[in-house]
């Protein structure tokens, strides 16, 4: 079996046509920057997630900057998200010249602890930017509440769960990304929703905030040549429109496929000891960027190298936390005892192949090879 982490020649080879087809009528119209592809696609999403304004960039990490820069964030001002995460998430707050506020994630979902959230607030937090990691929400009910009690703004990094529902304790139902002040994502080929560079996005239902957001990704621009912000030159290209139009029509149907295939991970690991498989929160689908393990008492080195003599690969996301990396030592403004489950994460997570295209004999395969090595 060529088992791969994430298989996206098999994926589109099943789109090929409807790809190449796309690319191609790019090529033809020779408008490689702004073309009309960009702006249906921002459309097309924004019906997709029910919200008033979809505006394409660069990637997502400018996505993040674009969002922070929009709000008018000054120096000094704190920005609070959560430890175990991409370094993508805080840097572009260190970037700014911004206060990065670390707190620790919940030990079964690995999304912000919200018990801890509210500790971490002074007067000089400004934001706060769940991450809706390995493709759940974090808990926006209790995030937003608390937000909103403290007049605090909240950017929702989506990059890993574009098209998952958030189930509001009022019975409403929203897309993740569309809950908070801003939402941001990426179009990293691997994501859930990927195109086949790099791309990003940002939403809101703020018409004030959609237009300063479209200036600052413009070079500061409403009208041209006149520059009215400091701003960035980060755009969606009509190439990468093109393809994520065509993707976006399979979004559910991708999403059901990752699901499908972590119930199949989940019912075959079961009763080992030794491993735990990820927890589905009560208010977020998950559509699974990632099949992330915790494993229990257990050498992690030989697991994975147990895993690579079977061609089966492995990746460990993430296994260093954020407030250890030595780019953030400046910023002391925290200490290890606040993130006992961060560093116990790091130590302990493991995650398993998840895609499209997974089949049932390739999910035994990993499960069954994955239980030997642990002796299960």
């Amino acid at each position: 079996m060529d088992i791969q982490m994430c298989d996206l020649k098999r994926q589109y080879q099943k789109i090929k046509d409807e790809i190449d087809t796309a690319i191609q009528g790019v090529i033809d119209s020779t408008a490689f920057i702004k073309g009309k592809e960009v702006n249906l696609f921002q459309d097309e999403l924004a019906s997709y997630l029910n919200v008033k304004h979809v505006i394409g960039c660069g990637n997502g990490t400018d996505a993040l900057q674009i969002a922070l820069m929009a709000l008018n964030l000054k120096p000094g001002d704190e920005v609070i998200t959560p430890d175990f995460t991409f370094i993508a998430t805080v840097e572009v707050v260190a970037l700014l010249g911004l206060t990065p506020v670390l707190v620790d994630v919940d030990p079964l979902t690995f999304t912000m602890d919200v018990s801890k959230l509210e500790e971490a607030i002074t007067t000089n937090t400004k934001a706060i930017i769940p991450v809706h990691l390995f493709g759940q929400c974090a808990n926006m009910d209790e995030i937003t509440r608390i937000a909103q009690k403290n007049n605090i703004h909240v950017i929702e990094d989506t990059a890993q769960a574009l098209g998952a529902n958030y189930y509001h304790a009022d019975g409403r139902v929203s897309k993740a990304g569309t809950i908070g002040t801003i939402g941001t994502t990426s179009f990293f080929p691997s994501k859930n929703l990927g195109c086949y560079g790099d791309g990003g996005a940002l939403f809101t239902n703020d018409d004030a905030l959609a237009a300063e957001i479209r200036s600052i990704a413009n070079h500061g621009m409403i009208v041209r040549y006149h520059h009215d912000r400091i701003g960035v030159n980060s755009r969606l290209d009509t190439i990468q429109a093109a393809i994520l139009r065509v993707k976006l029509k399979y979004l559910d149907s991708y999403n059901k496929a990752r699901i499908t295939a972590a119930d199949s991970y989940d019912y075959l690991l079961k009763g080992c000891s030794k491993l735990v498989t990820p927890k589905r929160a009560n208010w977020s689908s998950h559509i699974f960027h990632q099949y992330t393990l915790k494993l229990v008492e257990t050498d992690r080195n030989k697991v994975q190298n147990k895993l690579a003599e079977k061609g089966i690969p492995s990746m460990i996301y993430y296994p260093i936390s954020l407030h250890s990396q030595k780019a953030f030592e400046p910023y002391k403004i925290y200490n290890s005892k606040l993130f006992n489950t961060s560093e116990l994460l790091a130590n302990s997570v493991l995650s398993l192949p998840m895609h499209t295209e997974l089949t049932s004999d390739e999910v035994k395969f990993i499960t069954d090879s994955l239980l030997e090595a642990l002796n299960c």
